[in-house]
Protein backbone atom coordinates (compact mmCIF):
# COMPACT_ATOMS: atom_id res chain seq x y z
CA UNK A 1 0.00 0.00 0.00
CA UNK A 2 1.47 3.86 -1.26
CA UNK A 3 1.67 6.17 1.38
CA UNK A 4 -1.57 8.76 1.53
CA UNK A 5 -0.97 11.90 0.57
CA UNK A 6 -1.93 14.54 3.20
CA UNK A 7 -4.99 15.58 1.89
CA UNK A 8 -5.93 12.42 2.02
CA UNK A 9 -4.98 12.08 6.04
CA UNK A 10 -6.41 15.44 6.97
CA UNK A 11 -10.15 14.24 4.73
CA UNK A 12 -10.16 10.86 7.02
CA UNK A 13 -8.19 11.77 10.52
CA UNK A 14 -8.15 15.02 13.11
CA UNK A 15 -3.98 15.58 14.35
CA UNK A 16 -4.17 16.19 18.09
CA UNK A 17 -0.80 17.78 19.32
CA UNK A 18 1.05 18.10 22.63
CA UNK A 19 4.52 20.15 22.00
CA UNK A 20 6.96 19.86 24.92
CA UNK A 21 9.85 22.57 24.28
CA UNK A 22 12.97 22.67 25.99
CA UNK A 23 14.95 25.73 26.72
CA UNK A 24 18.71 25.95 27.95
CA UNK A 25 18.72 29.08 30.07
CA UNK A 26 21.87 31.37 29.37
CA UNK A 27 23.45 31.93 32.85
CA UNK A 28 26.91 31.68 33.37
CA UNK A 29 27.07 29.04 35.98
CA UNK A 30 24.81 25.44 35.90
CA UNK A 31 21.99 25.08 37.70
CA UNK A 32 23.06 23.48 41.05
CA UNK A 33 26.96 24.19 40.88
CA UNK A 34 28.92 27.03 39.71
CA UNK A 35 30.47 25.61 36.83
CA UNK A 36 30.66 27.39 33.49
CA UNK A 37 28.19 26.82 30.76
CA UNK A 38 29.93 28.00 27.87
CA UNK A 39 28.71 26.16 24.56
CA UNK A 40 31.40 24.07 22.45
CA UNK A 41 34.30 23.59 25.20
CA UNK A 42 36.56 20.85 25.35
CA UNK A 43 34.64 17.56 26.97
CA UNK A 44 34.57 17.44 30.77
CA UNK A 45 35.89 20.78 30.88
CA UNK A 46 33.47 22.35 32.66
CA UNK A 47 32.64 19.57 35.61
CA UNK A 48 32.53 19.52 39.18
CA UNK A 49 31.70 17.10 42.07
CA UNK A 50 28.16 18.35 42.55
CA UNK A 51 27.47 18.01 38.63
CA UNK A 52 29.32 14.78 38.71
CA UNK A 53 27.10 13.53 41.66
CA UNK A 54 30.60 12.85 43.67
CA UNK A 55 29.32 11.04 47.16
CA UNK A 56 28.68 14.02 49.44
CA UNK A 57 28.32 17.17 47.24
CA UNK A 58 25.03 19.05 47.71
CA UNK A 59 23.10 21.07 45.29
CA UNK A 60 22.52 24.79 45.30
CA UNK A 61 19.89 26.46 43.33
CA UNK A 62 20.55 28.94 40.78
CA UNK A 63 18.88 32.24 41.77
CA UNK A 64 19.06 33.32 37.96
CA UNK A 65 17.23 30.60 36.83
CA UNK A 66 14.85 30.54 38.66
CA UNK A 67 13.97 34.49 37.93
CA UNK A 68 14.51 33.87 34.17
CA UNK A 69 11.84 30.68 34.55
CA UNK A 70 9.79 33.11 36.72
CA UNK A 71 10.12 35.62 33.41
CA UNK A 72 9.36 32.76 31.15
CA UNK A 73 6.15 31.82 32.92
CA UNK A 74 4.85 35.64 33.08
CA UNK A 75 5.85 36.40 29.42
CA UNK A 76 3.60 32.93 28.52
CA UNK A 77 0.30 33.82 30.92
CA UNK A 78 1.14 31.76 33.69
CA UNK A 79 0.31 31.62 37.37
CA UNK A 80 3.09 31.53 39.37
CA UNK A 81 3.11 29.45 42.27
CA UNK A 82 4.20 30.33 45.54
CA UNK A 83 5.85 27.48 46.41
CA UNK A 84 7.39 24.77 44.09
CA UNK A 85 9.67 22.01 45.09
CA UNK A 86 12.51 19.82 42.94
CA UNK A 87 11.87 16.22 42.43
CA UNK A 88 14.18 13.29 41.38
CA UNK A 89 13.16 12.02 38.43
CA UNK A 90 14.34 8.26 38.39
CA UNK A 91 15.49 6.92 34.86
CA UNK A 92 18.27 5.95 33.82
CA UNK A 93 19.89 8.25 31.87
CA UNK A 94 23.86 7.26 30.63
CA UNK A 95 24.67 10.51 30.38
CA UNK A 96 23.17 12.12 33.96
CA UNK A 97 25.82 10.52 36.13
CA UNK A 98 23.41 10.71 39.42
CA UNK A 99 21.07 8.29 37.40
CA UNK A 100 18.26 10.45 37.92
CA UNK A 101 17.51 14.21 37.09
CA UNK A 102 16.24 16.43 39.56
CA UNK A 103 13.05 18.33 37.82
CA UNK A 104 10.07 19.67 39.27
CA UNK A 105 7.28 17.08 38.94
CA UNK A 106 3.75 17.47 41.00
CA UNK A 107 4.39 21.54 42.06
CA UNK A 108 5.65 23.39 39.12
CA UNK A 109 6.77 27.10 39.39
CA UNK A 110 4.56 28.23 36.13
CA UNK A 111 1.43 26.47 35.49
CA UNK A 112 -1.87 27.33 33.03
CA UNK A 113 -0.84 30.02 30.63
CA UNK A 114 -1.32 30.25 26.93
CA UNK A 115 0.26 31.96 23.73
CA UNK A 116 -1.64 32.96 20.70
CA UNK A 117 -0.51 32.46 17.00
CA UNK A 118 -1.26 33.56 13.73
CA UNK A 119 -0.90 31.86 10.14
CA UNK A 120 -1.83 33.06 6.77
CA UNK A 121 -4.49 30.23 5.77
CA UNK A 122 -6.38 29.72 2.27
CA UNK A 123 -9.25 31.78 4.32
CA UNK A 124 -6.99 34.71 5.46
CA UNK A 125 -4.74 35.16 8.63
CA UNK A 126 -5.96 32.62 11.58
CA UNK A 127 -5.47 32.81 14.83
CA UNK A 128 -4.71 30.00 17.21
CA UNK A 129 -4.71 29.88 21.40
CA UNK A 130 -2.04 27.11 22.80
CA UNK A 131 -2.55 27.13 26.13
CA UNK A 132 0.24 26.08 28.54
CA UNK A 133 0.41 23.07 31.30
CA UNK A 134 3.17 24.09 33.11
CA UNK A 135 6.49 25.37 33.08
CA UNK A 136 9.04 23.70 35.09
CA UNK A 137 12.84 24.15 35.95
CA UNK A 138 14.99 21.09 35.69
CA UNK A 139 18.79 20.20 34.68
CA UNK A 140 19.77 18.98 31.26
CA UNK A 141 21.81 16.09 30.43
CA UNK A 142 25.25 15.01 29.24
CA UNK A 143 25.92 14.47 25.89
CA UNK A 144 26.29 11.10 24.21
CA UNK A 145 28.78 10.66 21.47
CA UNK A 146 28.24 7.35 19.54
CA UNK A 147 31.38 5.89 17.62
CA UNK A 148 30.94 3.69 14.61
CA UNK A 149 27.54 2.79 13.02
CA UNK A 150 26.28 4.10 10.43
CA UNK A 151 23.48 6.14 12.34
CA UNK A 152 25.61 8.02 14.65
CA UNK A 153 23.32 6.68 17.34
CA UNK A 154 24.06 4.16 19.77
CA UNK A 155 22.34 0.99 18.01
CA UNK A 156 24.98 -0.30 15.86
CA UNK A 157 27.92 1.54 17.43
CA UNK A 158 31.26 0.53 18.17
CA UNK A 159 31.19 2.20 21.80
CA UNK A 160 29.86 5.62 23.23
CA UNK A 161 31.83 8.92 24.82
CA UNK A 162 30.45 10.94 27.23
CA UNK A 163 30.57 14.87 27.99
CA UNK A 164 29.37 16.11 31.10
CA UNK A 165 29.73 19.84 29.86
CA UNK A 166 25.96 19.85 29.53
CA UNK A 167 24.33 17.90 32.53
CA UNK A 168 23.49 20.24 35.20
CA UNK A 169 22.82 23.24 32.75
CA UNK A 170 19.46 24.82 33.73
CA UNK A 171 16.88 24.11 31.58
CA UNK A 172 13.24 24.82 31.12
CA UNK A 173 10.42 22.80 30.29
CA UNK A 174 7.55 24.25 28.67
CA UNK A 175 4.54 21.95 28.06
CA UNK A 176 1.39 22.20 26.35
CA UNK A 177 -1.72 20.92 26.84
CA UNK A 178 -3.30 19.10 24.62
CA UNK A 179 -3.97 21.22 20.99
CA UNK A 180 -6.67 19.80 19.41
CA UNK A 181 -8.87 21.74 16.44
CA UNK A 182 -5.79 22.86 14.16
CA UNK A 183 -7.16 20.50 11.64
CA UNK A 184 -5.15 20.86 8.25
CA UNK A 185 -3.21 23.53 9.73
CA UNK A 186 -1.42 21.57 12.46
CA UNK A 187 1.68 21.56 11.06
CA UNK A 188 1.66 25.31 10.38
CA UNK A 189 0.29 26.10 13.96
CA UNK A 190 3.30 23.84 15.61
CA UNK A 191 5.81 25.42 13.65
CA UNK A 192 4.50 29.12 14.54
CA UNK A 193 3.78 28.68 18.27
CA UNK A 194 7.68 27.29 18.55
CA UNK A 195 8.66 30.33 16.09
CA UNK A 196 6.52 32.59 18.56
CA UNK A 197 8.61 30.68 21.75
CA UNK A 198 12.01 31.27 20.21
CA UNK A 199 10.99 35.24 19.58
CA UNK A 200 9.46 35.34 23.40
CA UNK A 201 12.52 34.21 24.87
CA UNK A 202 15.32 35.98 22.90
CA UNK A 203 12.97 38.98 23.99
CA UNK A 204 13.23 37.92 26.97
CA UNK A 205 17.13 37.28 27.30
CA UNK A 206 17.13 34.30 28.90
CA UNK A 207 18.00 32.06 26.23
CA UNK A 208 20.43 32.21 23.08
CA UNK A 209 17.92 29.96 21.66
CA UNK A 210 20.11 28.20 18.98
CA UNK A 211 18.04 25.31 17.90
CA UNK A 212 21.29 24.23 15.80
CA UNK A 213 22.86 24.01 18.89
CA UNK A 214 19.97 22.27 21.28
CA UNK A 215 19.69 25.69 23.09
CA UNK A 216 16.01 25.09 22.21
CA UNK A 217 14.33 21.92 20.91
CA UNK A 218 11.05 20.54 20.33
CA UNK A 219 9.61 17.11 21.04
CA UNK A 220 6.18 16.86 19.14
CA UNK A 221 3.41 14.93 20.31
CA UNK A 222 1.23 13.52 17.46
CA UNK A 223 -1.93 11.49 17.66
CA UNK A 224 -4.74 10.74 15.17
CA UNK A 225 -8.40 10.50 15.84
CA UNK A 226 -11.42 9.91 13.15
CA UNK A 227 -13.30 12.97 12.32
CA UNK A 228 -15.94 14.13 14.74
CA UNK A 229 -14.78 11.62 17.38
CA UNK A 230 -13.59 12.04 21.09
CA UNK A 231 -11.38 9.24 21.28
CA UNK A 232 -7.61 10.37 21.41
CA UNK A 233 -5.32 8.18 19.13
CA UNK A 234 -2.05 6.80 20.46
CA UNK A 235 0.49 9.03 20.49
CA UNK A 236 3.96 8.76 18.84
CA UNK A 237 6.97 11.50 20.39
CA UNK A 238 9.26 12.93 17.82
CA UNK A 239 12.53 13.97 19.91
CA UNK A 240 14.67 16.51 19.76
CA UNK A 241 13.48 18.72 17.07
CA UNK A 242 15.96 21.30 16.78
CA UNK A 243 14.81 23.37 13.34
CA UNK A 244 11.37 25.49 12.73
CA UNK A 245 11.12 23.81 9.23
CA UNK A 246 11.83 20.59 10.50
CA UNK A 247 8.67 20.90 13.42
CA UNK A 248 6.58 21.39 10.52
CA UNK A 249 8.23 18.26 7.93
CA UNK A 250 8.11 15.77 11.39
CA UNK A 251 4.66 16.35 12.46
CA UNK A 252 3.76 16.68 9.07
CA UNK A 253 5.37 13.53 8.40
CA UNK A 254 4.08 12.00 11.72
CA UNK A 255 0.36 12.70 10.46
CA UNK A 256 1.02 10.34 7.25
CA UNK A 257 2.65 7.65 8.93
CA UNK A 258 -0.34 7.31 11.58
CA UNK A 259 -2.41 7.60 8.98
CA UNK A 260 -0.78 4.66 7.02
CA UNK A 261 -0.88 2.49 9.75
CA UNK A 262 -4.99 3.22 10.77
CA UNK A 263 -5.78 2.77 6.68
CA UNK A 264 -3.74 -0.65 7.32
CA UNK A 265 -5.99 -1.53 10.50
CA UNK A 266 -2.58 -1.57 12.70
CA UNK A 267 -1.92 0.06 15.66
CA UNK A 268 0.50 3.18 15.90
CA UNK A 269 2.91 2.35 19.16
CA UNK A 270 3.58 4.55 21.73
CA UNK A 271 7.11 5.44 21.77
CA UNK A 272 9.59 8.20 20.74
CA UNK A 273 10.70 8.58 17.41
CA UNK A 274 13.71 10.21 15.76
CA UNK A 275 13.71 12.80 12.68
CA UNK A 276 15.65 12.22 9.77
CA UNK A 277 16.46 15.59 8.22
CA UNK A 278 17.58 14.49 4.97
CA UNK A 279 14.45 12.32 4.03
CA UNK A 280 12.03 13.82 6.33
CA UNK A 281 11.07 10.63 8.10
CA UNK A 282 11.27 9.44 11.40
CA UNK A 283 12.80 6.39 12.81
CA UNK A 284 11.75 4.42 16.28
CA UNK A 285 13.55 5.35 19.46
CA UNK A 286 12.05 3.69 22.28
CA UNK A 287 8.97 2.20 23.58
CA UNK A 288 6.67 4.43 25.76
CA UNK A 289 4.03 2.14 27.17
CA UNK A 290 4.94 2.83 30.49
CA UNK A 291 6.07 6.52 29.93
CA UNK A 292 4.94 7.95 33.96
CA UNK A 293 6.40 5.08 35.43
CA UNK A 294 9.50 7.33 36.31
CA UNK A 295 9.39 7.08 40.09
CA UNK A 296 9.18 10.52 41.44
CA UNK A 297 10.32 11.88 44.82
CA UNK A 298 10.90 15.63 46.67
CA UNK A 299 14.75 15.59 46.39
CA UNK A 300 15.64 15.79 49.64
CA UNK A 301 18.92 18.07 49.48
CA UNK A 302 17.34 21.07 47.85
CA UNK A 303 14.67 24.00 49.66
CA UNK A 304 11.23 24.28 48.07
CA UNK A 305 11.13 27.32 45.66
CA UNK A 306 9.28 30.35 47.45
CA UNK A 307 9.30 33.51 44.93
CA UNK A 308 7.80 36.57 47.29
CA UNK A 309 5.07 37.90 45.24
CA UNK A 310 6.35 41.63 45.71
CA UNK A 311 9.42 39.90 43.54
CA UNK A 312 7.18 38.49 41.05
CA UNK A 313 5.74 41.84 40.16
CA UNK A 314 8.66 43.28 39.91
CA UNK A 315 9.48 40.30 37.44
CA UNK A 316 6.42 41.17 35.79
CA UNK A 317 7.05 45.13 35.18
CA UNK A 318 9.99 44.38 33.48
CA UNK A 319 8.31 42.48 30.61
CA UNK A 320 9.24 43.86 26.98
CA UNK A 321 7.07 44.56 24.18
CA UNK A 322 5.38 40.83 23.26
CA UNK A 323 6.83 39.77 19.77
CA UNK A 324 3.47 39.89 17.65
CA UNK A 325 2.47 43.12 18.73
CA UNK A 326 6.01 44.44 18.17
CA UNK A 327 6.31 43.09 14.76
CA UNK A 328 2.57 44.69 14.01
CA UNK A 329 3.95 48.13 15.08
CA UNK A 330 7.04 47.93 13.15
CA UNK A 331 6.06 46.97 10.21
CA UNK A 332 3.41 50.14 10.29
CA UNK A 333 6.00 52.28 11.70
CA UNK A 334 8.29 51.41 8.68
CA UNK A 335 5.35 51.03 5.85
CA UNK A 336 7.45 47.04 5.35
CA UNK A 337 5.32 45.10 2.53
CA UNK A 338 4.64 41.61 3.89
CA UNK A 339 7.00 40.43 1.80
CA UNK A 340 9.82 42.13 2.73
CA UNK A 341 8.67 42.00 6.43
CA UNK A 342 8.66 38.17 6.43
CA UNK A 343 11.85 37.78 4.66
CA UNK A 344 13.45 40.24 7.95
CA UNK A 345 11.68 37.34 10.49
CA UNK A 346 13.02 34.38 8.05
CA UNK A 347 16.33 35.88 8.18
CA UNK A 348 16.20 36.69 11.52
CA UNK A 349 17.69 40.29 11.40
CA UNK A 350 14.74 42.19 12.64
CA UNK A 351 16.09 43.02 16.04
CA UNK A 352 19.63 43.57 13.59
CA UNK A 353 17.29 45.93 11.24
CA UNK A 354 15.81 47.84 14.10
CA UNK A 355 19.16 48.29 16.13
CA UNK A 356 20.20 50.19 12.83
CA UNK A 357 17.23 52.35 12.39
CA UNK A 358 17.64 53.66 16.40
CA UNK A 359 21.11 54.71 15.57
CA UNK A 360 19.25 57.18 12.50
CA UNK A 361 19.21 54.94 9.72
CA UNK A 362 16.41 55.08 7.03
CA UNK A 363 14.43 51.63 7.63
CA UNK A 364 14.44 50.81 4.12
CA UNK A 365 18.10 51.16 3.27
CA UNK A 366 18.73 49.29 6.47
CA UNK A 367 17.18 46.10 5.64
CA UNK A 368 17.84 46.19 2.19
CA UNK A 369 21.39 46.13 3.37
CA UNK A 370 20.87 43.67 5.64
CA UNK A 371 18.72 41.51 3.60
CA UNK A 372 21.17 42.45 0.56
CA UNK A 373 24.81 42.27 0.46
CA UNK A 374 25.54 41.14 3.95
CA UNK A 375 23.24 38.22 3.78
CA UNK A 376 24.79 37.37 0.60
CA UNK A 377 28.22 37.57 2.34
CA UNK A 378 26.49 34.94 5.22
CA UNK A 379 25.35 32.96 2.51
CA UNK A 380 28.94 32.52 0.70
CA UNK A 381 30.26 32.18 4.57
CA UNK A 382 27.56 29.45 5.37
CA UNK A 383 27.21 31.50 8.54
CA UNK A 384 24.49 33.45 10.52
CA UNK A 385 23.98 37.35 9.72
CA UNK A 386 24.45 37.31 12.96
CA UNK A 387 28.06 35.97 13.72
CA UNK A 388 29.07 38.06 10.62
CA UNK A 389 32.00 41.29 11.55
CA UNK A 390 29.39 43.79 10.73
CA UNK A 391 27.03 45.87 13.69
CA UNK A 392 24.14 47.84 13.26
CA UNK A 393 26.56 50.84 13.80
CA UNK A 394 28.65 49.71 11.15
CA UNK A 395 25.46 49.54 8.58
CA UNK A 396 23.93 52.91 10.29
CA UNK A 397 27.52 54.76 9.41
CA UNK A 398 27.73 53.04 5.70
CA UNK A 399 23.88 54.41 5.35
CA UNK A 400 24.85 58.02 6.45
CA UNK A 401 28.27 57.72 3.91
CA UNK A 402 25.93 57.13 1.03
CA UNK A 403 23.42 59.60 1.84
CA UNK A 404 26.29 62.19 2.49
CA UNK A 405 27.15 61.83 -1.14
CA UNK A 406 30.68 59.76 0.15
CA UNK A 407 29.87 56.33 -1.19
CA UNK A 408 28.17 55.06 -3.96
CA UNK A 409 26.40 51.90 -3.86
CA UNK A 410 28.74 50.12 -5.78
CA UNK A 411 31.39 51.69 -3.49
CA UNK A 412 29.68 50.91 -0.16
CA UNK A 413 29.59 47.48 -0.97
CA UNK A 414 33.40 47.15 -1.02
CA UNK A 415 33.37 48.86 2.32
CA UNK A 416 31.08 46.03 3.85
CA UNK A 417 33.38 43.13 2.46
CA UNK A 418 36.20 45.12 4.22
CA UNK A 419 34.23 45.55 7.26
CA UNK A 420 33.10 41.52 7.17
CA UNK A 421 36.98 41.29 7.05
CA UNK A 422 37.99 43.08 10.25
CA UNK A 423 39.95 45.56 7.86
CA UNK A 424 38.13 48.31 10.68
CA UNK A 425 34.71 50.75 10.99
CA UNK A 426 33.46 51.63 7.64
CA UNK A 427 35.51 54.96 7.78
CA UNK A 428 38.59 52.81 8.20
CA UNK A 429 38.11 50.77 5.52
CA UNK A 430 37.34 53.68 3.01
CA UNK A 431 40.50 54.94 4.22
CA UNK A 432 42.99 52.76 3.94
CA UNK A 433 41.40 51.39 0.60
CA UNK A 434 41.08 54.59 -0.80
CA UNK A 435 37.84 54.17 -1.82
CA UNK A 436 36.67 57.74 -2.64
CA UNK A 437 33.87 59.11 -4.57
CA UNK A 438 34.91 61.41 -7.77
CA UNK A 439 32.59 63.71 -7.63
CA UNK A 440 34.72 66.56 -9.22
CA UNK A 441 32.96 67.66 -12.20
CA UNK A 442 35.82 68.52 -14.06
CA UNK A 443 37.90 65.36 -13.43
CA UNK A 444 34.18 63.81 -14.74
CA UNK A 445 33.76 65.91 -17.59
CA UNK A 446 37.62 64.82 -18.24
CA UNK A 447 36.71 61.38 -18.64
CA UNK A 448 33.46 61.79 -20.55
CA UNK A 449 35.85 63.67 -23.19
CA UNK A 450 38.41 60.81 -23.58
CA UNK A 451 35.90 58.01 -23.50
CA UNK A 452 33.87 59.92 -25.96
CA UNK A 453 37.23 60.66 -28.56
CA UNK A 454 37.39 56.68 -27.75
CA UNK A 455 33.61 55.54 -28.92
CA UNK A 456 33.19 58.55 -31.17
CA UNK A 457 30.67 56.10 -33.32
CA UNK A 458 28.77 55.53 -30.06
CA UNK A 459 29.02 59.01 -29.20
CA UNK A 460 27.77 60.32 -32.30
CA UNK A 461 24.51 57.69 -32.10
CA UNK A 462 23.54 59.51 -28.34
CA UNK A 463 24.33 63.34 -30.44
CA UNK A 464 21.66 62.56 -32.99
CA UNK A 465 18.86 60.82 -30.26
CA UNK A 466 19.87 57.67 -29.80
CA UNK A 467 20.15 57.72 -26.14
CA UNK A 468 19.91 53.84 -24.78
CA UNK A 469 23.67 54.02 -26.40
CA UNK A 470 24.74 56.21 -23.65
CA UNK A 471 24.73 53.48 -21.78
CA UNK A 472 28.09 51.84 -23.25
CA UNK A 473 29.32 55.14 -22.65
CA UNK A 474 28.24 55.55 -19.10
CA UNK A 475 29.59 52.11 -18.41
CA UNK A 476 33.07 53.02 -20.05
CA UNK A 477 33.17 56.44 -17.87
CA UNK A 478 32.44 54.33 -14.43
CA UNK A 479 35.36 52.10 -15.59
CA UNK A 480 37.86 54.85 -16.14
CA UNK A 481 36.78 56.00 -12.95
CA UNK A 482 37.32 52.66 -11.31
CA UNK A 483 33.71 52.93 -9.97
CA UNK A 484 33.93 55.50 -8.36
CA UNK A 485 31.62 58.22 -9.73
CA UNK A 486 28.09 58.89 -9.44
CA UNK A 487 26.75 57.17 -12.00
CA UNK A 488 23.44 59.83 -12.35
CA UNK A 489 25.45 62.66 -11.96
CA UNK A 490 27.69 61.30 -14.96
CA UNK A 491 24.69 60.20 -17.39
CA UNK A 492 23.69 64.10 -16.65
CA UNK A 493 26.91 65.49 -17.56
CA UNK A 494 27.60 62.96 -20.49
CA UNK A 495 23.96 63.77 -21.73
CA UNK A 496 24.87 67.57 -21.64
CA UNK A 497 28.34 67.04 -23.25
CA UNK A 498 26.15 65.17 -26.47
CA UNK A 499 23.77 67.93 -26.92
CA UNK A 500 20.97 66.24 -25.03
CA UNK A 501 18.85 66.61 -21.84
CA UNK A 502 18.84 64.09 -18.83
CA UNK A 503 15.34 63.24 -18.01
Amino acid sequence: MTLPTYDEVIAKWDPVLGLEVHVELNTNSKMFCSCATEFGAEPNTQTCPVCLALPGALPVVNEKAIESTILIGLALNCKIAPYSRFARKNYFYPDMPKNFQISQYDEPICFDGYVDVEIDTEEGPKQFRIEIERVHMEEDTGKSLHVGGATGRIHGADYSLLDYNRAGIPLVEIVTKIVPGTGKYAPEVAKAYVAELRDILRGLKVSDVKMEQGSLRCDANVSLKPIGSDVLGTRSETKNVNSLRSVERAIRGEMIRHAELLNEGKKVKQETRHFQEDTGLTRSGRSKEQAEDYRYFPDPDLVPVTPAAAWIEELRATLPERPSLRRKRIKEEWNVPDKEMQAMINADVLDIVEATVLLGADPTKARTWWLGEISRIANDQNVAIADLAITPADVAELVALVAAGELTDKLARQVVEGVVAGEGKPSEVVAKRGIKVVNDDGALMAAIEKVCAEQADTAEKVRGGHLPAAGALIGAVMKETKGQADAARVRELLLGHLGQAAN
